[in-house]
């Protein structure tokens, strides 16, 4: 996906979308690789380094926030592809 077909909102550009969660990034928020996911009940953020683990989870449910890591391990090659495009190594 090029950066041109994300599509954004005030949260920053949506890398993929599933199981009723968006996932996203912050434009810079700082330069670790991590990623955003918001779903209807709360936000957590996630580092893909130095490993994949959950940085912070603003009022998702556990099982929704394992869910999230279990999407982003799946989609990892993808959320690390957007990263490069949209912030550059």
């Amino acid at each position: 996906m090029s950066p041109s077909q994300w599509q954004t909102s005030g949260k920053g550009p949506t890398v993929f979308r599933a199981a009723g969660l968006r996932f996203f990034f912050f434009s810079r928020e700082e330069p670790l690789l991590h990623i955003h996911a918001i779903g209807s009940s709360g936000e957590p953020k996630f580092w893909l380094e130095p490993e994949l683990e959950l940085a912070v989870n603003y009022g998702l449910s556990d099982r929704t926030a394992a869910k999230a890591l279990s999407l982003i391990k799946e989609h990892e090659d993808e959320i690390r592809r957007a990263w490069e495009q949209r912030f550059g190594r």
